[in-house]
């Protein structure tokens, strides 16, 4: 995929604070529907992406320059329109196999189309539609957090939400990450590099970093979440096994006005201290029922990844079938010899 950039100088006639809008509003409302990433300097306007994308934001800049030389004002309502209509142009040149309309697909990425494959993933996402809460439980490889991210991804596209909100509990940092060198991003990066990876799958890395920048997609560890209310939201909470029960209800909780939440895990992977119950084990039994809740359950016929993922998977199973079987052999062996 070949990535062009195209600088665009705004006119000298034109008030640049109306056209970017405040705080580069305009821009970011355009930025959010391409793939393509803008940079403002001075009075030109730097994009970043493929041809028919800097094409159709050219367009929108022009036409939202017109607007502000004829009316001499711009509401966020002509933005709105001149990117939906700019929008609906580029989708319907575009063929079935990349249109974001083509059966299946979540969201159209930088280097290939997010589409649910299997049919658990196909229920996943009916059930992020239906529900404002979902929780996704299953086995490495299944695509719980990389089609979560797809389907954030496409909920700020669409004007659903207006940011993305990535978490993850820091286990191996006992949550307490303060005595580790650098800030707080430097510190986490590692604890949240698979929901980087995703997003990285998706987006041109300078628009990942302009968009993480200006707060729009934030990534944090679990323990930032406390006392915090999240309104307008689409939030992902990753590896949920590792969150305690207490950690589960503060995450929950957070959840404000016109927002979404996913939690994702795999309960046999569960890397807390043998006596601390798994928040995502826990919350199984109690939200199980309540209307705006869904949960999808994976297995390893859902795996996606390299093809002995699906292998390695099933031979831990059969593993530890034969080790619990074992166990309970020798229960019954010394039940029997007590009993004599």
């Amino acid at each position: 995929m070949e990535l062009l950039e195209k600088k665009i100088k705004i006119n000298p006639s034109i008030d640049s604070l109306l056209l970017l809008g405040y705080n580069d509003n305009n821009i970011l409302e355009i930025e959010k529907r391409f793939g393509a990433s803008i940079a403002v300097r001075g009075d030109t306007i730097t994009v970043r992406g493929e041809t028919n994308e800097i094409r159709a934001i050219e367009r929108i800049i022009e036409e939202l320059q017109y607007i502000i030389r004829t009316k001499g004002s711009l509401s966020p309502e002509q933005v709105q329109n001149v990117i939906e209509i700019a929008t609906d142009d580029k989708v319907s040149k575009r063929d079935k196999e990349t249109s974001v309309s083509a059966e299946g697909t979540i969201y159209v990425g930088r280097k290939w189309n997010i589409i649910a494959k299997t049919p658990n993933q196909k229920e996943y996402w009916k059930e992020v539609h239906r529900n404002d809460i979902v929780f996704a439980i299953g086995p490495a490889g299944t695509g719980k957090t990389f089609l979560a991210v797809a389907m954030a991804l496409a909920a700020l596209k669409n004007n659903e939400v207006s940011r993305i909100i990535l978490s993850r509990p820091a286990v191996e940092a006992g949550e307490s990450l303060g005595f580790l060198p650098g800030d707080l991003n430097e510190k986490v990066v590692p604890y949240l590099r698979p929901l980087l990876d995703a997003l990285g799958d998706m987006m041109l890395p300078e628009k990942l970093k302009s968009m993480t920048e200006k707060g729009i997609i934030e990534i944090v560890p679990l323990a930032y979440m406390r006392g915090r209310t999240l309104n307008d939201s689409f939030i992902i909470l990753d590896e949920a096994q590792n969150a305690t029960a207490t950690q589960m209800k503060m995450f929950l909780t957070r959840l404000g006005k016109n927002s979404k939440a996913i939690v994702t895990g795999d309960i046999t992977q569960t890397d807390l201290p043998s006596s601390t119950m798994s928040g995502l084990v826990h919350i199984q039994n109690i939200l199980k029922g309540i209307e705006g809740i869904g949960f999808v359950y994976f297995d390893k016929s859902d795996v996606v990844r390299h093809r002995l993922v699906a292998a390695i998977i099933d031979a831990y199973e059969k593993a530890d079938i034969k080790k619990n079987k074992k166990i309970q052999e020798n229960k019954a062996t010394l039940n029997h010899e007590i009993g004599e």
